[in-house]
Order: structure tokens, then C-alpha cells, then sequence
């Protein structure tokens, strides 16, 4: 029989001398000549009772996102003092999230120079000026086939684009210009409303199919298309005064908006105009792709700063807003 007491797993390892061990021989230095990306001086100060918001803003931490934010806000501040454009995105989320008074306040203090929404931005920012409400039950409606079949959303914006159109007009001044020359209760909530009020030029772009309005007879696919061409070309025009200062955000918009941001860029730099040097920053709950690749990053890769900021949009857009308005 085996006696396991006497059996030695490791009695033919060597063992090297004190000496002669590798950790006896690494080099060390001193931690002072060390540069460190995190530094007291940038912590967080503690939560307090009553301070401003002022107060409440600089005692965030100076690292990560929310020092991000602060280098975008202090970004809008300087485009807007040098008289920069500065283009707002927004998928429809951002409207149905209630945002609409902040977007409006930040036109006002000449903040925003241009606004971009997608066809469904328009139609919600409708439905909020004609009854202070939107956004139906898609779930429960779709299964009845009553998705979307709403009477007065669709009659009003596709006659809207018909007339204006006609008149010359891009697709965001199509619909602007009828809820301005309309007696609709909440039109004072309008973002597309304010936004030609105060002579922002307003840009609706449209896939054909994705609307709930498209389901409807009044719609016209050609007036809806030469409408949004326009405007696209208006979006050619605000980019080429992003160079050197300006500041491009999209909130919330996954494909759309970032895609015709990059092909209005593209076309302002084919025609010979400098555009770079400028701030872009992309502003949404999850990370995604495009807005990553088509706002923020490649549009700056000649020049400029790119940022991606995650969190609901009912938080952090209010909180750049106050930020800015702070300052200015």
C-alpha cells in the first residue's frame, strides 16, 4: 500500500535562490511622476439642501459623460457668440417625451439656428398643437387595423403639404405656415409653429411608408417628396455655417437624420464650401450605430469633436438646456 504521507508533489522543483527571483528584479518608480486620469479636483462635490442649479450643474464630476456635457454646453455657448450655426435633430421620442417648451425657449435665446425632424415629429408636434395630446395605443389599435387612421392628424398635414408646397415651400414650412394661419388651441406648444415664428428654418424628412399619414387618400407621395428635397437642400445651406464653431446635435434619431446629415455634409464639401472644426454630438438611450459613425465620429474625423451621450432624453435635455441658459 501507498503511504500518501510520504509522497512529495514538489520535492524535484528548485527553487531559486532569494536573488535571483524575477520580482527582485522589476523596476518601480514613483506614483508622484505618474499622470493620473482621475483627480480629486475633478470629484463630484456632495449633495447639498436649496442650492441653484448653477451650484447643482458645477458640482458635477468633471470625468466621463459628464464632462462631455459640459465641453458641448460650453460648446452651444461659444457657437452662439460667434453667430454659429447650430442644428438640432430629433426623432419623435423627443417631442412625445414633452420636450417641445425647452426646444421653444432655447429658439428664443437664438440658441438653435435650424431644427430637423422626421416625418412622425411633425405629425406628433400637430397632434400636440390641435389637442394638447398625442401618441395612440399602436398595440391595441393595430390589431383592429385602426393604427394610425386618425381623421384629423391626416387631413390637416397632407392638405397642409399639398397648398404649401404648391406655394413654394419646403415640407417643414408647408406644415409651419397652416398651424401658424390656424386657430388650433395648444399651437403656442408647436415647435415647427415657434420655429418659423422666430424665422428658424425648419426641415422634414420623409421615408415614404413610415408615417401613419401615408395609409391615408389625401396623401400625395410627390409633393411630400419635392417638399422634403427642399428642405434638404435648406439642411445644405445651415451646414455649410457649421465651419469653425458650429455645433450639430441629434437626439433620439437611430437612421434617418443621421443619414441625411451625412449626405447634406457631403454635398456642402463637394460644392466647395470648408466645413470643419465644428462640435457634434449624438444624444440617445442606447448606442447605435449610425449616430455614432454619422454625427459623431466621421464628420469630425477632418477636424473637430465628436461626442455620444446616453440617457433618456427627458433628463438630458433638460439639463444641457438649463446649462446653456445659465450662461448665456
Amino acid at each position: 500500500m501507498i503511504n500518501l504521507n510520504k509522497i512529495n508533489p514538489v520535492r524535484n522543483i528548485k527553487v531559486p535562490k532569494e536573488e535571483n527571483r524575477i520580482s527582485n528584479r522589476v523596476k518601480t518608480y514613483s506614483i508622484k511622476a505618474r499622470f493620473s486620469k482621475v483627480n480629486v479636483g475633478d470629484f463630484a462635490k456632495a449633495p447639498a439642501k436649496k442650492i441653484s442649479f448653477a451650484d447643482f450643474y458645477d458640482s458635477l464630476p468633471n470625468i466621463l459623460k459628464a464632462k462631455d456635457l459640459r465641453l458641448v454646453v460650453r460648446d452651444l455657448i461659444r457657437a452662439r457668440e460667434k453667430g454659429k450655426a447650430v442644428i438640432f435633430m430629433a426623432g419623435a421620442h423627443v417631442i412625445k417625451c414633452g420636450l417641445n417648451p425647452v426646444l421653444i425657449e432655447l429658439i428664443k435665446k437664438k440658441v438653435i439656428t435650424c431644427i430637423c425632424l422626421n416625418g412622425a415629429g411633425m405629425i406628433h408636434d400637430f397632434e400636440i398643437a390641435f389637442q394638447g395630446k398625442t401618441s395612440e395605443d399602436v398595440g391595441e389599435n393595430l390589431k383592429t387595423g385602426r393604427f394610425g387612421m386618425g381623421r384629423e392628424t391626416a387631413e390637416f398635414l397632407n392638405h397642409a403639404v399639398k397648398e404649401g408646397v404648391q406655394q413654394g415651400l419646403g415640407l417643414g414650412g408647408a406644415i409651419a405656415a397652416k398651424i401658424a394661419a390656424s386657430k388650433l388651441r395648444y399651437k403656442h406648444l408647436s415647435l415647427l409653429y415657434n420655429a418659423a415664428k422666430y424665422k428658424v428654418p425648419i426641415c422634414v424628412f420623409v421615408a415614404i411608408g413610415t408615417d401613419i399619414i401615408h395609409q391615408h387618400s389625401s396623401f400625395d407621395a410627390a409633393l411630400t417628396g419635392e417638399g422634403s428635397l427642399r428642405d434638404f437642400h435648406q439642411l445644405v445651406e445651415e451646414v455649410c455655417q457649421l465651419n469653425n464653431g458650429g455645433v450639430v446635435l441629434n437626439f433620439g434619431s437611430a437612421v434617418i437624420l443621421p443619414e441625411v446629415f451625412l449626405k447634406a455634409l457631403n454635398m456642402a464639401r463637394n460644392l466647395g464650401t470648408k466645413v470643419k472644426d465644428f462640435t457634434a454630438a449624438a444624444f440617445d438611450m442606447i448606442y447605435q450605430y449610425r449616430p455614432a459613425q454619422n454625427v459623431a465620429l466621421r464628420p469630425v474625423a477632418s477636424g473637430g469633436r465628436g461626442y455620444y451621450i446616453i440617457g433618456h432624453h427627458e433628463i438630458i435635455l433638460p439639463l444641457l438646456a438649463q446649462a446653456v441658459i445659465e450662461r448665456i
